[in-house]
């Protein structure tokens, strides 16, 4: 039977080849798909296992770790790769765990599906494979062609050139993207660091970079230490970059009786940043003189000439320019026309007269139009968009609109196209016009939040309108459309990791392999890439074995010396998603296929699923802030003096970004962004003993409405059928309550519950969630397949202590 298997899918893939021998194109998906297909059923066992050589190669290859501690085994030595990460535990609240890691695109290039793969004569040629797509391997490549000192000299030499005595080098692009095409890794190329946070400030004698607490471990390791100076921002003694160039920009007035000068790229500075840091400049002067008007620093945006790490970069990665393709109305829910309807009546309100949207998502969203390969695991493309009371324009490159489908879609809701350069001109030119009839003048909505500095500048302080823009909102509320495409993403992707967990579990505990992080990484890509409408994975996987795993954004790589084997000795945290053409997924899991995890870990693993459980059962009133809801996940950890140093949730877009604002669950009570029916929200509390092992089990969820008088669901204080005492009526009449439910489909690992702790409630929505889950994902499942058992196995009920 199972070489009859092996026979059907050669057949099917030689079919697809022999069918036009000169010259046939066969999408990526169908490719991957049709491979991992093929080597799966060569490679069943008799016993019905499943092969660990599915799609690469079995990477046996291991290091003898010495001298490190346990991490979940209570054995000493174990095989793996020698750690090399140092440094305290995580002890400031940072950004939500959401934000971007390093990565490279080795696991996604066999599996997009936007784009085609040649067969010439019945070979495959991977030459056209990604030709629109630059990665970070070629910012890592031209990075390493030049030393520390090297680059930090010609920059100087640049500076000196353009007169600026310091220079700053931003993560961002000019939309101010999380993730960014590789043209705009900048400080990438000039650090060798590649987080995604973290700002670079060059004087003419010392060189810095400020990260956050998710990337210490990572920065101390890349950094060239005696060139470069890291500042950990949060930590005690370590000023903000305002307050340290506030404080530069005193001492070199009191000693050259000149202002400082300071150099910038307006297109990739936030406007806030820059207003800011004009006003610690000013502060700075005031302390200095009081009476008189002195002048300690002048920003220099250089305007007309390239920005500085540029004019240094050999070899700097060209502006991608991916068309776009149209998101279908089944998946959006909304026309365009219907939403520039209801952002006018919202600019008529605010007594804008032209709105200026700078954020990728926000444009993508907008038009129903999504793109793939422009910026890393993001369905965006570059562009800019403004709505005035007669307009709507896109600004981007002719082959962003370039296909027939798009251009006609644009034109059906009366969109005009100019080029992505002239998107300064057109707001100059909207201010410049005559105002419009019934307004005092021309107004610019512009949420500088959001926006680049250069262009912000350009409007007038008295005609701006810097609040949040409407797309926002509208984006983080999801129709019913959008929702349902959500759960079928999740549902599809529980397939997907059921897959991958049988072979895993398979690999690690019956053959007893090693596995690589990489491979981890690229089998589990290859699973999601078999489910229909997949287009790439939602974000660099973090697969973290052991002391890795207690790093917050690892990137694994197959050349890093930091590379680490899974087996029974060490746990693994896999935090992964998929980009689907209907929906965005992400998931986070811990797996431990030992037989004896160490007392602190079960711990540890537990108190994260009861902080879980605890955000998860919420219900709240409407309109309640995120940071309000932190605690609930945290409460567990906080009994034993723990906690975790990023946010709990964060919003996801609907086949867009998998960080969305502007809502999340953090304890930063800065973020007053209520949350709404209709809204998604990731809940991931973790917990991470540096050097030893990170643990984190995340969940989307959609929220949505408490039914009115559901005594399961809201319990009034000695009130019947959900109604209030009398006495306490006025003050919750009317108000609204609101709950989570979950849309994530994949199972919890059950066998690492330290029972004495867990109480019997929590253990019954645990069993709860695992029958939903089997109800869910197993009619997609084939009867008696390694899937469907490790599925079947995983959603049993729970054994009670007795």
């Amino acid at each position: 039977k199972i070489e009859k298997m092996a026979v059907t899918f050669s057949r099917a893939a030689a079919a697809l080849v022999s069918s036009s021998p000169h010259h046939r194109l066969i999408t990526k998906k169908s490719l991957a798909a049709l491979l991992i297909a093929t080597t799966s059923a060569r490679a069943f066992s008799v016993a019905g296992g499943i092969s660990s050589s599915l799609i690469v190669p079995s990477g046996n290859t291991h290091y003898n770790r010495i001298g490190t501690r346990d991490f979940a085994s209570k054995n000493s030595r174990r095989n793996g790769s020698s750690s090399g990460f140092g440094g305290s535990s995580l002890s400031i609240i940072a950004n939500t765990r959401g934000g971007g890691g390093t990565f490279s695109r080795n696991n996604q290039r066999y599996f997009n599906n936007n784009s085609e793969v040649a067969v010439v004569d019945g070979v495959v040629s991977t030459s056209c494979l990604d030709s629109d797509v630059v990665d970070m391997d070629q910012v890592r490549a031209s990075a390493s062609k030049t030393t520390a000192a090297e680059k930090l000299a010609a920059m100087r030499s640049k500076m000196e050139e353009y007169g600026v005595d310091v220079y700053l080098v931003p993560s961002d692009d000019p939309h101010l993207s999380e993730y960014v095409p590789a043209a705009y890794m900048r400080r990438a190329y000039l650090t060798d660091f590649h987080g995604s946070a973290g700002t670079v400030v060059v004087t003419m004698d010392k060189a810095y970079l400020w990260t956050d607490s998710r990337y210490f471990n990572e920065a101390t390791i890349r950094l060239d230490s005696d060139h470069w100076d890291l500042m950990k921002q949060g930590q005690p003694k370590v000023p903000t970059i305002n307050k340290f160039l506030s404080e530069l920009a005193s001492s070199h007035y009191k000693t050259n009786s000149e202002p400082l000068k300071v150099g910038m790229d307006a297109y990739v500075q936030s406007a806030t940043f820059a207003r800011d840091l004009d006003e610690a400049f000013e502060d700075a002067a005031k302390n200095i003189a009081s009476l008189s008007r002195v002048v300690v620093a002048e920003i220099y945006t250089l305007d007309g000439s390239p920005n500085l790490v540029d004019s240094i970069w050999d070899g700097r990665p060209a502006l991608p320019k991916n068309p776009f393709r149209v998101h279908p109305m089944e998946y959006a829910g909304m026309t365009v026309t219907d939403k520039v309807t209801k952002i006018r009546s919202e600019m008529k309100e605010k007594e804008a007269t032209l709105t200026v949207f700078s954020a990728l998502d926000d444009i993508a969203y907008l038009f129903n139009v999504r793109c793939m390969g422009d910026v890393e695991t993001c369905p965006v493309g570059i562009a800019y968009a403004t709505i005035s009371h007669d307009q709507v324009t896109l600004y981007c490159d002719d082959e962003k609109v370039a296909p027939a489908e798009v251009a006609a879609h644009l034109k059906a809701a009366d969109v005009v196209v100019q080029p992505y350069g002239d998107i300064l001109g057109g707001i100059q030119s909207h201010l410049a016009e005559k105002r419009v009839r019934n307004t005092p003048r021309n107004k610019v909505w512009l949420d500088n939040s959001r926006s680049n500095y250069a262009l912000s500048r350009v409007i007038p302080k008295a005609v701006l309108i810097d609040v949040q823009n409407p797309v926002s909102p509208m984006k983080a509320v999801k129709n019913e459309a959008e929702m349902e495409g959500m759960r079928r993403a999740h549902i599809v992707d529980g397939v997907a990791m059921a897959n991958f967990m049988a072979w895993l579990e398979h690999a690690v505990v019956v053959e007893g392999r090693s596995v690589s992080e990489v491979e981890v990484d690229k089998v589990l890509t290859g699973y999601r890439a078999q489910q229909p409408g997949f287009k790439e994975v939602s974000f660099p996987t973090i697969a973290g074995v052991g002391s890795n795993g207690a790093i917050v954004h690892y990137r694994a790589a197959e050349d890093s010396v930091w590379l680490k084997y899974l087996d029974k000795t060490q746990p693994i945290l896999i935090d992964s998603g998929g980009q689907y053409e209907y929906g965005t997924t992400d998931v986070t899991r811990t797996w431990y296929f030992g037989e004896d995890p160490s007392e602190e870990f079960r711990e540890m693993y537990t108190r994260v699923l009861k902080g879980h459980i605890g955000l998860d059962t919420m219900i709240f009133p409407e309109n309640t802030p995120g940071f309000v809801l932190d605690v609930f996940a945290r409460q567990s950890l906080w009994q034993v003096g723990k906690d975790y140093g990023h946010g709990t949730g964060h919003g996801v877009g609907a086949a867009l970004n998998v960080h969305e604002g502007p809502h999340g669950i953090t304890p930063r009570w800065t973020n007053k962004e209520v949350l709404k029916k209709g809204m998604i929200t990731s809940n991931e509390p973790g917990f991470y003993d540096d050097g030893n092992f990170g643990i984190r089990i995340e969940n989307l969820l959609e929220i949505v409405g408490v039914q009115k008088g559901n005594k399961d669901e809201v319990v009034n204080n000695e009130g019947e059928n959900g109604d209030e005492p009398p006495a306490k009526k006025q003050k919750t009449e009317g108000k609204k309550f609101l709950k989570f439910k979950k849309l994530t489909m994949i199972p919890i690992q059950k066998n690492l519950i330290d029972l004495d702790i867990i109480t019997d409630v929590e253990l019954d929505w645990l069993d709860a969630y695992h029958e939903q889950v089997l109800e869910k994902v197993a009619p997609l499942l084939e009867e008696g397949t390694p899937a469907m058992m490790w599925l079947v196995k995983s959603c049993e009920k729970i054994e009670r202590k007795a």
